[in-house]
């Protein structure tokens, strides 16, 4: 007899486990247990989608005939991790073989590689996870001998694999990417989507009862709580977004807009992260909708873009790389993460509303997160395992080897340029240009040296400044510090005195 185990986000009837195992012989194991759900202090919500869609998933499995062990949170149980509990499964039923995908974490799988077999006396054999279009190998075989690793190239080969938005061999619309066509603002039409409402279940309303009871202190709030739990739901979400959101996804992609928290954006990240919908099955279905002529090419090129394009890539440069990835600081940075990244509160606008969305629903989309957040510990030389954790904490879809390179590479530039060729770096003219948010802050988008200014802008010229050595050659820099040399001495003075003033108050802003 096997035991298969299988994480919190492996909730998939396509997983290589399920494939290996015998329903008629073998045992799964499922397990809640204290040290992953608290190694850091994740979302409330974010612990109670993965717990009740495991739950969920467990009875998907014994529908089907197979023989699960189920481990429930106990904060009083001795058994706090996840060996611990597969050592008793292990003792109590004899197991002569331990059966798991690979997981989603350099942490995890470096203690199920080099400990477990030892540990448990048993074999344990670990399957490649063949759910993502490309795997770790296949990536590393990519990546030989290239300088630099560009999403872009990387994109066209995952294109040309899968075959979306293919004809003859050549991109449909004679070109591979469409994002120039991606970065409108949102005006108020057309009009925002409906919402979809799902219902909850008595393992829904149990696990939520768990959390707030045993997850207090940890962050985010739990009356807001919209998320799917069932792959049925999953579904139905994907549906939704195919209907309403995907046709104007494209165009309002970037855009941001005040009190409202989901414009067009598909909200399934968290739900393929965990295993309820797979990526191919989200591309094929935006796919068709572009064949039906239902939604247009710009959307669906962009949509598809994300998922087999960035999300493949920075997978495979998370396994390519770590574990020295995760400790890349290549600006030097070592200022502390601010309190207002964990009360929420603060004067300017932007980031109290990106906030706000971030602890009520475990979300902010991909502008509010590298834009506003990110780019404002870019800016103010946060130290980038900081943001990197907390960005893990608070997010339904963030998972290690999603979130590191992300926060890392693309929002830090940590490491170098290793990811991105250039600092996603901006002043508040960027937030202003994509948004409403400046119409509701005290701050004055249009100054950067006087007090009230808004604090994007000098301490955007102040990163500039203090890191020209870095920056200086690049060739994508070269306007900006062209721009900045061609200020006036008094202008940069002021500049530089006020970001200096903004960086030694950072609670106050």
């Amino acid at each position: 007899m096997r035991i298969g185990l299988i994480l919190g986000d492996q909730l998939s009837h396509s997983l290589a486990t399920l494939r290996v195992l015998d329903p008629a012989h073998d045992r799964l194991l499922l397990a809640e247990v204290w040290d992953e759900a608290t190694y850091v202090k994740h979302h409330k919500q974010k612990i109670a989608l993965i717990f009740s869609a495991m739950r969920h998933f467990a009875a998907e499995l014994r529908a089907l005939g197979w023989q699960v062990d189920y481990h429930h949170f106990d904060p009083d149980s001795e058994v706090r991790s996840l060996g611990a509990v597969l050592q008793q499964q292990i003792d109590h039923h004899g197991a002569a073989e331990v059966i798991l995908t690979r997981c989603g974490e350099y942490r995890l799988q470096r203690e199920i590689d080099n400990d477990w077999p030892d540990r448990f006396g048993v074999p344990v054999r670990v399957y490649e996870d063949d759910r993502f279009v490309c795997s770790s190998a296949e990536f590393a075989v990519w990546a030989e001998g290239r300088r630099q690793l560009r999403m872009e190239f990387f994109y066209r080969d995952m294109r040309r694999k899968t075959g979306l938005l293919m004809e003859n061999g050549a991109p449909v619309g004679g070109q591979w990417n469409f994002d120039t066509d991606n970065r409108k603002p949102y005006a108020g039409e057309p009009p925002l989507p409906p919402s979809l409402e799902l219902e909850r279940d008595r393992i829904d309303n149990d696990v939520l009862a768990l959390v707030e009871a045993h997850f207090a202190n940890h962050p985010g709030h739990l009356d807001r709580f919209r998320w799917g739990t069932t792959r049925a739901q999953a579904q139905a979400v994907l549906e939704h977004f195919i209907e309403h959101r995907l046709p104007w996804f494209g165009d309002y992609q970037d855009a941001m807009v005040y009190g409202e928290d989901f414009l067009f954006h598909s909200l399934l990240s968290p739900y393929i992260n965990c295993g309820l919908l797979t990526p191919l099955e989200v591309c094929e279905a935006a796919e068709r909708a572009y064949w039906r002529g239902d939604a247009p090419l710009n959307a669906v090129e962009g949509f598809i873009r994300q998922i087999i394009g960035w999300r493949e890539y920075v997978r495979g440069i998370y396994w390519l790389r770590m574990p020295q990835y995760a400790q890349e600081n290549r600006l030097g940075n070592e200022r502390a993460l601010p309190a207002m990244y964990w009360h929420g509160e603060s004067r300017m606008a932007c980031m109290r509303e990106c906030f706000r969305n971030t602890f009520d629903h475990a979300y902010a989309h991909h502008i509010q997160r590298l834009m506003v957040t990110g780019n404002f510990a870019l800016l103010a030389g946060i130290r980038p395992q900081d943001i990197c954790d907390w960005y893990l904490m608070v997010y339904a879809d963030a998972f290690d080897w999603v979130e590191l390179p992300n926060t890392l590479g693309m929002v830090m530039h940590a490491d170098g340029g290793y990811l991105g060729s250039k600092p996603y770096a901006a002043s508040g003219n960027y937030i202003n240009r994509m948004s409403d948010y400046c119409r509701h802050c005290e701050y004055n988008v249009r100054s950067a040296t006087d007090a009230d200014s808004c604090p994007f802008n000098s301490l955007y010229w102040h990163f500039v400044e203090r890191h020209r050595e870095q920056f200086r050659v690049n060739p994508r820099m070269r306007m900006i510090y062209r721009s900045y040399d061609r200020m006036a001495e008094a202008k940069k003075a002021a500049l530089q005195q006020r970001a200096e003033w903004l960086l030694a108050n950072l609670d106050e802003l």
